[in-house]
């Protein structure tokens, strides 16, 4: 089973007890079998358990995913499972939508506070003229109001607001009243906190019971939690609350090719439960009885480095969290975002700013 393993791996120039960084270093042989048997999920799970090392994980998936060794593992039975039930269940349910607040955002906002720098935000920032996490997340901030064309007075719905610093931002440097709406118990105490007094509405509620209009919607690194068999109910539930006029900003992940699966087993089952992401296919065929396409802005490679400047703020700032987690919930989440740094830079995963608007007669101009 070394050979069968090494002759995979070898086609990515990864080497089994090699001497490069992203080589793997093994310390329990029984990883063989468990990975041939189990696929991403049991790599996942087996360098959780300490089955193996690798000094350099994020080079580890990148070398992995080029290669697109992905596609000539077998179809595991947790891969089939996943498959079956997205085809038969509808994973992201409005009973459901809470499941991932839960599983991933409820874990504590100190873990947050030390990853994420003072912005506070969870998603792919925009490194273009910034040198510094936070510089290069209010600069992404920066690049949403402008393509939002914020004026003072309006009113914005914050879909998937987070711990508020889109509303608080936003709020503060466009004068703008925010309704920022999360599925996080945990997200919306500190949301709350964050934006008091400006002239911010954090609420815990889901999507699809919105009944009211806005001038501007916008939604960041939330979609990824919608699922396939609710893009057309989403749109049409933004479409709903957005004024004839108004614009909406999808900030999301996607996806090179269409799928109904979800996210990969091991990410589903322990990082983001019922996720999917997106592929333009999807995306467009879901807005296009809602919107006009106005821009789409991608910038994927921004989000390899936000995942490793997250990745060192969690590694620098671990002594002040670890008497709340153990070292496997260590080993889990250096795994998380390494991989998925690897995933961005390879160009497997894409990082989409996109604009919609309903009815708008004058040109829209894009910005970068």
């Amino acid at each position: 089973m070394q050979k069968k393993v090494q002759k995979i791996l070898s086609d990515a120039d990864i080497r089994i007890n090699g001497s490069r960084p992203w080589d793997v270093k093994v310390n329990n042989p029984k990883f063989y079998s468990r990975v041939l048997s189990q696929g991403s999920l049991g790599l996942g799970e087996s360098y959780t358990d300490g089955w193996w090392d690798c000094k350099a994980l994020d080079q580890f998936f990148d070398r992995l995913l080029r290669a697109k060794i992905d596609k000539s593992v077998k179809i595991t039975k947790d891969l089939f499972w996943l498959w079956l039930k997205s085809q038969l269940i509808n994973m992201q349910s409005k009973k459901r939508a809470y499941e991932v607040g839960k599983k991933h955002y409820d874990i504590g906002n100190e873990l947050y506070e030390q990853m994420l720098g003072k912005t506070m935000m969870y998603s792919c920032a925009y490194w273009k003229n910034a040198k510094t996490l936070d510089e290069a997340q209010e600069a992404k901030l920066e690049l949403i109001c402008k393509k939002l064309e914020l004026k003072p007075g309006m009113k914005v719905l914050d879909i998937g607001c987070g711990w508020g610093g889109f509303a608080k931002f936003a709020a503060k440097e466009y004068k703008v009243r925010v309704v920022g709406i999360t599925i996080s118990k945990e997200q919306l105490k500190l949301a709350q906190e964050n934006c008091a007094g400006l002239d911010v509405e954090i609420r815990m509620q889901d999507y699809r019971s919105l009944n009211e209009k806005f001038d501007r919607i916008v939604s960041v690194g939330m979609f990824e939690h919608v699922g396939t068999k609710n893009y057309k109910k989403y749109m049409k539930a933004v479409s709903k609350c957005l004024n004839e006029d108004g614009l909406f900003l999808l900030h999301t992940i996607g996806t090179n090719k269409s799928s109904r699966s979800g996210t990969e087993p091991w990410i589903n089952k322990y990082i983001f439960p019922n996720g999917h992401l997106p592929s333009v296919k999807q995306i467009a065929a879901a807005a296009e009885k809602y919107f006009i396409l106005e821009d789409w802005h991608n910038f994927g490679k921004d989000y390899d480095l936000t995942l490793m400047a997250w990745h060192k703020n969690f590694i620098r700032n671990w002594d002040k969290i670890k008497e709340n987690y153990d070292e496997r919930f260590k080993r889990m989440w250096e795994y998380y975002l390494l991989c998925c740094a690897g995933a961005f830079r390879s160009g497997n995963n894409r990082l989409w700013q996109i604009v919609f608007s309903k009815n708008r007669n004058q040109q829209y101009s894009s910005i970068r």
